[in-house]
């Protein structure tokens, strides 16, 4: 089958399955129907993941495991029960129904493994949120009880425990895949609608039980067993859907974790998981008595420490996430170097030091000769690519004490600690000198005279540089009574 024709086969299965409500109550017809849909569902998968790389693969024959096995537990089942008359837990086909479980969670372990390889800790913590609070839920109705059965046998109950155990290892896969990032085409959601039609499925059957104790017997309906039979069909035929359908080449494919940060849905989903434990003991003091104090005690720890651990995460993603804004204020985005803000914080403290130590400090303002010229004659995006070029070559001919800034525009601002007016001039030639595509910059430098403010020495040197420009350009002034000369490439201040 090729990737298109998912929906034929989407299709015929849901035609197949709605004749299933109108089939003669005969346990063979039933039966076949049942075990006929689900290995069909293994085909799909099977034939599907073909047209997919060899590594791609083993999450696939999972679920086709799975489904295969669950579907195949219907005849074993129905033989155990006509033929064999076997009707204690645990039965032959209980093996069968439970593989399911750790075949799906282990395809689901892989697909998200593939699809973030990195892992992702606050997925992780999210999932196992969720997973948390249903749990207690489940542990209070149902495990506990089943454990406690006095008329089943220690196998019967260890059996009766492991579905919904089973259940909730689905829940937890599911809620972490959901979490991960990665491309969510149409056979993520196939995926995901399967698993979720399973704990559908299964919650149908406890709840039954549960009315089962209260005189209601809706499972002994046909048309009612039935329907809840047919989601269980549906979710055979899903995972076939998604196998076959083209979006399963993009599933595996990796991707970066997503931000720590909470959706609405999610934020609901984690605040019902953790409102559960108290729900629950809500309840039991109602009725006069609490029968699960140990459990709920349990639940509810394991659940703050979870939520303070969430916290945790929020708090440092905002953090990371406030210092990168803090970087991107004072980062010139074409050249990556510091910009007017981060150099007019900079400045001052530089003075002082310079004030403390008693050492000399240069400021010195470039600006290249005639870049509207060369925007015009060769286009903006050449005019960018000079920028970041003469940057980085004017960045690498400096000392490594020195910084160097984008003041605005073409205009470049170089802070040079320790450096008199001939050092300063040596320094600043050598960039001069490897101006790239054959361009020149005018610059001027000034001295610190060790008692006026950042502002004044700026204005000096920017007073020097307008001297450059004034004087033909292509070379370095140095503020105050020193006269400019042009610099050659060798660059030595005037």
């Amino acid at each position: 089958m090729r990737g298109r024709n998912w929906r034929t086969f989407a299709v015929a299965m849901a035609v197949v399955i709605a004749a299933y409500q109108v089939l003669p109550d005969d346990p063979v017809w039933a039966t076949s129907w049942q075990v006929g849909i689900g290995w069909a569902g293994t085909a799909a998968v099977l034939v599907g993941v073909r047209r997919l790389p060899s590594r791609d693969r083993l999450p696939w024959w999972c679920f086709a495991l799975g489904i295969f096995a669950n579907s195949t537990g219907i005849a074993v089942a129905v033989y155990a029960d006509v033929v064999l008359g076997w009707e204690d837990m645990p039965t032959p086909a209980d093996p069968f129904f439970l593989t399911l479980y750790p075949a799906c969670a282990a395809g689901l372990a892989l697909l998200i493994r593939r699809r973030e390889p990195g892992g992702n800790w606050t997925a992780m913590v999210d999932a196992t949120t969720i997973t948390t609070g249903l749990g207690l839920l489940a542990w209070v109705y149902v495990i506990q009880p089943a454990a406690q059965d006095a008329d089943m046998t220690l196998m019967g109950r260890t059996v009766q425990v492991a579905y919904p155990v089973g259940d909730l290892l689905l829940l937890a896969m599911l809620t972490r895949l959901l979490r991960a990032g990665g491309v969510r085409g149409a056979s993520f959601w196939w995926i995901a609608g399967s698993l979720a039609a399973f704990l559908a499925g299964d919650t149908a059957w406890v709840v039954l039980g549960n009315l089962g104790d209260t005189g209601v017997r809706l499972e002994e309906v046909l048309w009612f067993r039935r329907g809840i039979d047919m989601i269980f069909l549906g979710a055979f035929v899903l995972f076939g859907v998604g196998a076959l359908h083209a979006h399963a080449r993009d599933l595996s494919t990796p991707t970066a974790p997503r931000p720590a940060r909470l959706g609405g849905v999610q934020l609901l989903a984690l605040t019902v998981a953790t409102l559960i434990a108290p729900a629950i003991l809500a309840g039991q003091l109602l009725a006069g008595e609490v029968t699960d104090g140990a459990a709920i005690v349990v639940g509810s720890t394991a659940l703050f420490l979870l939520v303070v651990t969430r916290m945790a995460q929020l708090v440092r993603q905002v953090e990371n996430q406030a210092r990168q804004v803090r970087e991107l204020s004072r980062t010139d985005e074409l050249t990556g170097l510091p910009n007017r803000r981060a150099w007019n914080d900079e400045l001052p403290r530089a003075l002082e030091r310079s004030r403390r130590d008693g050492r000399p400090i240069c400021v010195a303002v470039l600006d290249l000769d005639r870049f509207k010229l060369f925007n015009d004659s060769y286009g903006h995006p050449a005019g960018d690519r000079l920028l970041k070029e003469a940057s980085a070559a004017w960045h690498a001919a400096l000392r490594k004490v020195d910084t160097i800034s984008r003041y605005g525009g073409e205009e470049f601002a170089v802070l040079l600690p320790g450096a008199d007016l001939d050092e300063a001039g040596a320094t600043v030639g050598r960039a001069l000198a490897v101006t790239p595509l054959g361009q020149t910059f005018s610059a001027g430098i000034a001295l610190w005279d060790g008692t006026e403010t950042s502002d004044e020495l700026v204005e000096r040197a920017d007073a020097a540089l307008y001297a450059a420009k004034a004087g033909g350009r292509n070379r370095i002034v140095a503020g105050g009574s020193v006269p400019g000369v042009r610099m050659s490439s060798s660059a030595q201040p005037g």
